[in-house]
């Protein structure tokens, strides 16, 4: 006769059970991410009206109202393009099988690059429009550091039902989405990058600048951050970048041309009245 079958016992290794129970068990919860989302556009709103009756404005009510309803509906096509484009693999196959529409009308798939951008260029168009020479978004800053970060969180409680997560880490901070895969806290990590930010901005208040520059310098620190962290973020490549990280850079690049056509400007205004 042969011998009894015993119950096999499998016996975790040791490092990899420290490593599981030294992960955050967070789990993947996308009911909270309408919720926080829909918190952190009534929280930028709410800061950036407190702002504006605090510091005042320059523009009258109707042109700010034209400039919100432009830095909205281009934020909100541009978010969904620039989503889109992201997963662009995705988009290739859906244009192949005819379900493309279909991938279009669905809800969700919405990037902040596009929507920053889309907002900017939204504003600007709008600027043409009105004749509005003054730069307008100073005004913007606070709220979207604000806004971001509450969105960042409804992304992080979404979990693996978002794409904003992080790649698998061994750090001790890491982060279980419900597949027991310890993760970089990416929108954590963007918490801290935007908290950051605002503190140094705030600080650096009674610093006299030129109208615009904060806002400016807020979306050049923000593309680089993201230029940077999506290294972090399991998202399909072209050429080594990423979609959004392709935007970051033109969009840096773009700043940078600016930047340097305002200073040649200045320099020769100052030369014509010296």
């Amino acid at each position: 006769m042969g011998s009894p079958h015993l119950p096999v016992q499998i016996t975790p290794c040791p490092a990899t059970l420290v490593h599981w129970l030294a992960m955050i068990p967070l789990g993947s919860h996308p009911a909270w991410h309408p919720v926080l989302e829909t918190l952190a556009y009534a929280c930028g709103y709410a800061l950036y009206r407190r702002l504006r009756a605090r510091r005042g404005d320059f523009l009258p009510d109707a042109q700010r109202w034209n400039v919100i309803a432009a830095a909205a509906v281009g934020a909100l096509v541009g978010s969904r393009v620039l989503g889109l484009a992201e997963q662009f693999p995705t988009l290739l196959a859906a244009w192949h099988s005819g379900h493309l529409l279909a991938l279009i009308l669905t809800p969700g798939g919405k990037t902040i690059v596009g929507g920053i951008l889309g907002g900017w260029l939204g504003v600007e168009a709008m600027k043409r429009i009105s004749g509005i020479r003054q730069r307008t978004g100073d005004l913007f800053v606070f709220p979207l550091c604000l806004g971001i970060a509450i969105g960042r969180i409804g992304c992080l409680v979404a979990g693996l039902a978002d794409d904003t997560y992080g790649l698998p880490t061994s750090l001790p901070w890491a982060v279980d989405l419900g597949d027991h895969i310890g993760r970089h806290p990416v929108q954590v990590y963007e918490i801290l990058f935007l908290a950051t930010v605002a503190l140094t901005l705030h600080l650096l208040r009674h610093i006299t600048l030129p109208e615009g520059a904060r806002f400016r310098i807020f979306l050049a620190a923000y593309l680089a951050w993201r230029l940077a962290i999506d290294f972090l973020k399991p998202q399909p490549l072209l050429a080594g970048l990423n979609v959004i990280q392709w935007c970051a850079l033109a969009a840096l690049a773009w700043l940078a041309i600016g930047a340097a056509r305002h200073a040649t400007s200045r320099t020769r205004s100052k030369e014509r009245t010296a």
